[in-house]
């Protein structure tokens, strides 16, 4: 039997989905009203701010990455699940850890890469947007994939639980 998590749980789950979805509707629009912005000024005034390519870069990557966490939250990523419409229900949970297991790990290491990976630019004074360090931007990887793996962990040991609650069944 599943129990319902605290209320205090419950809350802090709203408030980050709350949180990342204003989030991901924020980077969205402010990428769309660039894009404008760009399209507008280049053909109409012949000009334009030379950081709005660099930034809308910028944004794909961020978006893209918190898209790839808010999926998370739900377990709602793209996946090739052949394999567990021809396996008994206990055997596709079985598969489920091992995959849980694996995303986690692999997100971990991207994690721990990445976040090498920002260090040596923080290292290197490396810039974006004519003079801001781009270590500051670049950020956002290791703190997606770390909470990505985080979110697959959490599944890993909820599926754990399940296949210990159905040996005791059987």
């Amino acid at each position: 039997m599943r129990s319902e998590p605290p209320a205090f749980l419950s809350r802090l789950d709203r408030f980050g989905r709350y949180f990342e979805n204003s989030l991901l509707c924020g980077l969205l629009g402010l990428m769309i009203t660039l894009g404008a912005m760009q399209i507008v000024q280049r053909n109409f005034l012949s000009s334009s701010f030379q950081w709005t390519d660099e930034l809308l870069r910028l944004l794909v990557l961020w978006l893209g990455l918190f898209g790839a966490v808010a999926a998370s939250r739900d377990d709602k990523h793209i996946t090739i699940d052949i394999l567990s419409r021809f396996l008994s229900e206990k055997k596709g949970l079985v598969l489920r850890l091992f995959l849980d297991l694996f995303t986690a790990v692999v997100c971990g290491i991207l994690a721990w890469s990445s976040g090498r990976f920002v260090q040596m630019e923080r290292e290197f004074d490396s810039v974006v947007l004519v003079n801001l360090p781009a270590w500051i931007f670049e950020a956002v990887i290791p703190v997606a994939f770390g909470l990505i793996a985080y979110r697959y962990t959490i599944f890993f040991f909820q599926h754990l639980n399940r296949l210990r609650s159905w040996r005791g069944d059987a």
